[in-house]
């Protein structure tokens, strides 16, 4: 196997969907195959450690699965992934969205 096709059994993630990624960046110009490589690595690795961390985490070991409310509870409650609030934000109900803003509203009301 040659070098080119043995970095490409390594990663899961599909490198073109990467590519199109990093050029959406103004910032970008041209991208070295290598720093496509590292950087399609590094995001398999970081979402791998994301999961693992989520499963152990969350309920995903009693019921064998990764859920959303798992990742949204990692990203709430680890140091580590809590710049991923905004992205993974835990799921609310209608109703209690509009409660919550109803009070909010209230509270401005007072002052």
């Amino acid at each position: 196997l040659s070098g080119e096709n043995l970095a490409k059994k390594t990663i899961s993630l599909p490198i073109s969907r990467v590519r199109l990624i990093m050029k959406s960046s103004p910032d970008v110009s041209s991208i070295n195959q290598d720093a496509l490589f590292l950087t399609t690595k590094a995001t398999e690795l970081f979402v791998q450690h994301l999961a693992l961390s989520s499963f152990n985490n969350g309920c995903g070991k009693e019921t064998n699965s990764l859920s959303y409310s798992d990742l949204a509870k990692t990203a709430e409650e680890s140091e580590t992934f809590h710049f991923l609030t905004d992205i993974l934000p835990k799921k609310i109900l209608a109703r209690d969205y509009l409660k919550s803003l109803e009070q909010m509203q209230e509270e401005d009301a007072d002052f």
